[in-house]
């Protein structure tokens, strides 16, 4: 994907007043979010480099394509405490989930190209965990979750604060009934439910939600931060407010306590049966990765092939950088899966390939928010906005490819729109241009910046933004590492103190 332009041996440039070439027009409570915030350690650590300490081959593991290793991989899992477990050149035969569900474990492949996982059946055949759709039709859960390489953790909430004033979206300071529990560096949730007549659901859309009548139980949008300071009952908090702050929706601060923090998988591949797929609902779970109710988390060099679905990136703050989806399975209406990646919540997806499509490419969902997914393409995908109101989120340097379906997107009736408020999408190539998504898709709050389009676009602060710049002109290219350069120069020291 081209991302400058050279005109006369100078770099054309064109940047967004959103941001200017430096952040010098950004505003923190502006229709601009401030996603810098995405990935593992909020993107202030590059992912680490785990020291080896066992090998599969120890347990009994045989990479011949024909001896059962899921016990040897479960076994090594349970002995190894910490530390990095080699997976050596070979094709390993896994007949089970193997289950990651204590912090500290890397799983390591010799690279996606020599160590491979082969996976011959299904979840349904070896957990059955049968369900239904939104509209009641019978299908299996697997369909939309879970994974043969699972990392399964919880992350406890415990309220350690009332919220006792307002805040507007955009500020940092919060006033707090009682500080004692808390401390500087501590890693918390701002916690919010909604209220019967769901203003809070319609704050999250801009006020314009659609219709949310399924939506009966109350909402609870989360985002974790740092306590950056304490002074008196106000703390100050490392990151701005992604929603505003409001009494009738009983804000709290919670403590952040993950169970399952630095775990990896990396430099392997999953390869699941090429036959054909069904289509929409007839999944059945060759799914490569899950990671759920952990934190920190990271998958690495990969790649999966023949999946029904494949990560599942259902944690906080996880990364994945460097994965490649492909199939040779038999499509059914041009697709050959459901879900490609799905992402949670202020996670990072970088550095992706797609060589098949499926129904849901690239999915945000229920809540989520703060998610970065950059760096990647693909040869028609979709940014699928799967309902609950997932905001804030970013799309950014992405090759769509044809362009035909970059706007198809799934999630049931009377779930809201698909997309929340200031979902963004930066700098983004395409065959074909690309308009404003359809009635239906979000708010006008949205914005399309270097989006290939036509015309010549809206800039309204109030209403609708789509602003017309050639993607390899757009100026910086990569709104999220501008954006983390920007913070990291300016970074809000974790001391205790005063607020000035």
């Amino acid at each position: 994907m081209a991302i400058f332009l050279l005109v006369s041996g100078l770099e054309a440039r064109d940047p967004s007043s959103l941001w200017g070439e430096g952040g010098e027009a950004w505003d923190p409570a502006g229709r601009l979010p401030d996603f810098s915030f995405a990935g593992y350690h909020f993107g202030e650590k590059g992912l680490p480099e785990v020291e080896a300490v066992a090998d599969v081959t120890d347990f009994g593991a045989v990479g011949d394509g024909v001896t059962d290793c899921t016990e040897a991989f479960r076994q090594a899992i349970a002995e190894v405490e910490e530390g990095a477990i080699l997976v050596p050149p070979g094709r390993f035969l896994i007949r089970d989930i193997l289950w990651i569900e204590k912090p500290g474990i890397v799983l390591r492949g010799a690279g996606p190209r020599r160590t491979i996982l082969l996976v011959d059946t299904e979840l349904e055949d070896v957990r059955p965990n049968m369900g239904a759709t939104t509209s009641g039709r019978p299908t299996s859960n697997y369909s939309w979750s879970g994974g043969f390489l699972w990392v399964k953790g919880k992350i406890d909430r415990p309220r350690v604060a009332k919220i006792v004033r307002p805040a507007e979206r955009g500020g940092r300071i919060l006033e707090v009934g009682d500080t004692s529990g808390l401390e500087a560096g501590m890693r918390v949730v701002i916690r919010q439910q909604d209220d019967e007549g769901k203003s809070l659901l319609s704050h999250l859309y801009s006020g314009d939600s659609g219709d949310v009548s399924k939506i009966t139980s109350p909402v609870e949008p989360e985002m974790v931060a740092r306590i950056a300071t304490i002074d008196g009952d106000l703390i100050e908090l490392d990151r701005p407010l992604q929603i505003d702050v409001r009494m009738d929706w009983t804000p709290a601060l919670h403590g952040f306590e993950p169970s399952v923090e630095e775990v990896g998988i990396e430099d392997l591949a999953i390869e699941f049966p090429s036959k054909p797929y069904a289509g929409h609902f007839t999944e059945r779970g060759m799914n490569g990765i899950a990671m759920n109710g952990v934190a920190n988390c990271w998958v690495r060099n990969v790649r999966i092939s023949n999946s029904d679905s494949g990560v599942y990136l259902s944690g906080v703050n996880c990364s994945m950088k460097g994965v490649l989806l492909d199939s040779v399975r038999e499509p059914e209406k041009g697709c050959t899966g459901h879900h490609g990646i799905t992402v949670g919540r202020d996670c990072l997806v970088e550095n992706f390939i797609f060589k098949t499509r499926f129904i849901h490419d690239i999915t945000v969902t229920s809540l989520g928010s703060g998610n970065v997914i950059k760096n990647g393409r693909g040869p028609d995908l979709s940014f699928d906005h799967h309902k609950r109101a997932p905001h804030d989120n970013l799309f950014c340097r992405i090759d769509v490819g044809e362009g035909k379906s970059v706007w198809r997107c799934g999630g049931g009736a009377a779930l809201g729109r698909h997309s929340g408020a200031r979902t963004t999408f930066w700098a983004i190539e395409s065959k074909r241009p690309i308009a404003w998504p359809p009635d239906g898709f979000g708010p006008d709050s949205m914005n399309l910046v270097g989006v290939r389009g036509k015309g010549p676009g809206v800039t309204d602060i109030d209403g609708r933004w789509h602003e017309m710049i050639e993607p390899s002109l757009l100026v910086p290219s990569d709104l999220h590492a501008a954006q983390l350069k920007r913070r990291m120069a300016d970074r809000i020291p974790v001391t205790t103190g005063s607020i000035e």
